[in-house]
């Protein structure tokens, strides 16, 4: 028993690093059962973040370490995306940034004990076949930033993919002030990948939105995009009770957004 215990250890201390969940599923295919885990648990080798679900203790549980958990332990195909991927990429370093939702996007629900977890933050999780359902992640949709302090890998939404997710969630999770900040300061996007990434979007609020903040701030990037191949659908779009009508891309706006210059 001593022996197999000793083994288990150091299967744990080569396959799981430190600070980084797994669930009882994945414990089990390394072959540390039940009982081995009560028993990790309670002489401490493992903790518990809530039921289901270990980790060796390193540090508080952060919410980084648990989207790098979902995809590299636990094989999720779900990654950081929206206005959490832009936060994680230094966009919004001179904004006043409300880390308090993280956004994850994948084509399938993440595990269920994800809401459980006593993180400061909540997890908001958004169905990636909702804007681009005919599209499979490639080079021009993630990108692969170093976390910590061992630069664990950390999937997050390309910048242009990400300000199209973050689009998405105007009117009601987001405001047109923080998204208008946060487009002034996109001034090295890819006009390449903004057109793939435009050509198979099939929202056609976010694509307004989209030419229409960058027309407002005119990026050099800007002027490689030419909006007529896109499909920006056709009549009035009210986005804002009581705000103006863009006339360019019939949308209405907020009233404190000025008008095109």
């Amino acid at each position: 028993m001593i022996t197999e215990n000793i083994s288990r250890l150091n299967q744990l201390e080569r396959h799981l690093p430190e600070g980084l969940v797994v669930d009882a599923a994945w414990l089990e295919r390394l072959g540390i059962s039940s009982s081995l885990r009560a028993y990790y648990v309670r002489t401490r080798w493992l903790e518990q973040p809530t039921r289901g679900l270990y980790r060796r203790t390193r540090g508080e549980l952060q919410w980084q370490q648990v989207a790098i958990s979902l995809r590299q332990m636990l094989d999720k195909p779900i990654h950081v995306g929206g206005r959490s991927a832009l936060d994680a990429q230094g966009f919004a370093h001179y904004l006043s940034v409300d880390p308090h939702r993280i956004h994850l996007y994948g084509p399938e629900k993440p595990p269920s004990w994800l809401a459980k977890l006593e993180l400061p933050q909540t997890f908001e999780f958004h169905n990636t076949q909702k804007l681009f359902p005919t599209s499979l992640l490639g080079k021009d949709d993630v990108r692969e930033i170093s976390w910590g302090q061992w630069d664990w890998t950390l999937t997050v939404s390309t910048p242009e993919r990400a300000f199209l997710e973050l689009l998405d969630q105007l009117p009601d999770e987001e405001s047109f002030h923080q998204v208008d900040m946060l487009m002034q300061g996109a001034s090295h996007l890819s006009p390449t990948r903004l057109e793939k990434l435009l050509t198979t979007c099939t929202s056609v609020k976010v694509k307004r939105l989209f030419f229409f903040f960058a027309d407002r701030h005119q990026h050099d990037w800007r002027n490689r995009l030419d909006r007529g191949v896109f499909d920006l659908g056709s009549g009035k779009r009210m986005l804002v009770r009581g705000g103006r009508l863009d006339p360019e891309y019939l949308i209405t706006v907020p009233e404190s957004l000025d008008a095109l210059s």
